[in-house]
């Protein structure tokens, strides 16, 4: 089993950055692709970043393409989450997840194993 633990949230104001961290403990983490979700209140949870097993393979939903950048560290077993121009509509908690596979998955249902999550809440 891999454990993960977020963090890096924070209240912050609409135009900055925050940058999520994401730890990942237990079995062999560097061939697991890896993928970063959020969900607002009253909303479905929905996928934000992914990133392959090698950091090689990149993808992003369009609401935070060039502005969120994904990347890992195997050496490290981290998944960073850069977020850069942060809006209010960005506001949700942020989870980490892994899948038992290299390729990119975009479905939460998809992934095999989830942080608790971290708030990330910007003001306008």
């Amino acid at each position: 089993q891999v454990q993960l633990v977020e963090s890096g949230g924070g209240t912050v104001q609409a135009g900055d950055s925050l940058r999520l961290s994401c730890a990942a403990s237990g079995r062999t983490f560097s061939d697991n692709a890896m993928g970063w979700f959020r969900q607002a209140p009253g909303k479905e949870r929905e996928f934000v970043a992914a990133i392959n097993w090698s950091g090689t393979n990149t993808a992003y939903a369009d609401s935070v393409k060039g502005r969120f950048t994904i990347s890992r560290d195997n050496a490290k077993n981290t998944v960073d989450l850069q977020m850069n121009s942060l809006k209010p509509e960005d506001t949700a908690v942020y989870y980490c997840a892994g899948r038992w596979g290299t390729v990119i998955l975009t479905k939460p249902g998809g992934m095999n194993f989830w942080g608790k999550g971290t708030q990330v809440t910007v003001s306008s």
